[in-house]
């Protein structure tokens, strides 16, 4: 496994009220609900991303409102027209 160190101002773990593990963990989850939203990664290495189980994954989508089914509306199309 791969570390990724970020230098990041003290004052952004208290204007957050967060640890930076807790912050950390934030941004994993962020990063993993962002990129899989655009169709970037599935749902699978979202979770993994997120440091997750697909189903606490798909909990946090719902939590966060977002779409648990991301469709590519050009390959929905492709494939009905191939059908």
């Amino acid at each position: 496994m791969q570390t990724v160190t970020m230098e990041l101002p003290e004052e952004v773990f208290s204007a957050l009220r967060r640890s930076p593990n807790e912050f950390a963990g934030e941004m994993r989850l962020a990063a993993a609900m962002f990129w899989y939203s655009r169709g970037m990664i599935s749902q699978e290495k979202a979770a993994e991303i997120a440091g997750v189980n697909r189903k606490q994954f798909l909990a946090a989508l719902a939590r966060h409102q977002l779409d648990v089914f991301v469709v590519d509306f050009d390959d929905l199309e492709r494939e009905i027209r191939c059908g």
